[in-house]
């Protein structure tokens, strides 16, 4: 359920180094679905219970990582007020024109402290879900792989995150659900959410610009995210941590890597959040037990292996 005009997070465009084990892993392995490519060599694909065109695309380059995180937005009058607030807030915003990426209308492009390239638009595709909108089963033939539900959220990493969760909160009426704390109170983690999810976007602070932590992918369950662990054990996708919890979210998670090195995550669960419930903080000397909730052991990759 939406909270303010942006709904929820619509898409991610990722860098690969080569499309062809890149679409396997996304297709076959997660089990996401093709839905278009264009004149650009871009390939988009959506989880099976997304009824836009697409919420991820992959573009072949020659380093991996995130061009850009998309949100979807209520409708063309919320794409124009949220456009007005950034410009306003002394942002500068690209317009992008309708029909850049395969049916979606035209986006307000912007880039955060952090360094990230955020993205709104208010149009794209309607494909359906496979399923009827008049008794409808609970879920389509032929799914492959992990058949995760959604595309979840993003992890970032960059500096300058204070000031970059400030922008979500005051211009684009994101919440802030969690935050992690360094020993001398400085907010090194900020966790938002522009609907009733624990989070929708998160950033942890690197002496960097622009980095991609993670790519999440909703499951249904406990038994979906262990059916995940054995499809990565049986093919050999490396795998960072899990299956196991967060404290910070509450989530249930997996953590591996795409060929390129892309870290992606299973998810399930989270708690329901409400704009007036309290910011939950962790500590830095708890920040293990925080994102590691089985085991509180910081796994060394999870700050260094970021693309």
């Amino acid at each position: 359920m939406a909270m303010t005009g942006i709904l929820r997070p619509g898409h991610v465009q990722l860098r690969v180094m080569e499309l062809g084990p890149a679409l396997h892993h996304y297709k076959e392995m997660v089990g996401l679905i093709e839905t278009a490519r264009d004149a650009e060599g871009r390939v988009y694909l959506k989880a099976w219970d997304e009824h836009d065109l697409f919420s991820i695309v992959l573009r072949e380059a020659d380093r991996p990582g995130m061009d850009f995180y998309g949100f979807k937005v209520r409708d063309k009058a919320s794409l124009e007020h949220y456009a007005k607030r950034l410009s306003d807030y002394g942002v500068a915003i690209e317009r992008i024109p309708a029909g850049e990426l395969k049916g979606t209308g035209e986006r307000v492009r912007f880039e955060t402290p952090s360094g990230h390239l955020i993205e709104l638009y208010a149009e794209k595709q309607h494909v359906g879900n496979g399923l009827p909108d008049v008794n409808p089963d609970v879920w389509p033939d032929g799914l492959k792989g992990m058949h995760p539900t959604r595309f979840d959220h993003c992890l970032l990493n960059g500096d300058s995150i204070p000031e970059t969760a400030k922008l979500f909160q005051e211009v684009l009426d994101f919440d802030l659900s969690e935050r992690i704390l360094a020993p001398d109170g400085t907010m090194v983690g900020a966790f938002l959410a522009c609907s009733d999810k624990a989070h929708d976007v998160a950033f942890i602070h690197e002496d960097s610009k622009g980095r991609l932590h993670h790519v999440s992918f909703y499951l249904e369950s406990w038994d979906e995210i262990r059916h995940a662990a054995d499809i990565m054990s049986k093919n050999y996708i490396p795998v960072e941590y899990g299956p196991g919890r967060h404290g910070l979210t509450r989530g249930l998670t997996i953590y591996f890597f795409d060929p390129s090195g892309n870290r992606n995550e299973t998810f399930h669960g989270g708690y329901i959040r409400y704009p007036d419930h309290p910011v939950i903080t962790w500590t830095h000397e708890e920040t293990p037990k925080g994102i590691f909730y089985y085991g509180h052991k910081m796994v060394e990759s999870f700050v260094t292996a970021n693309t």
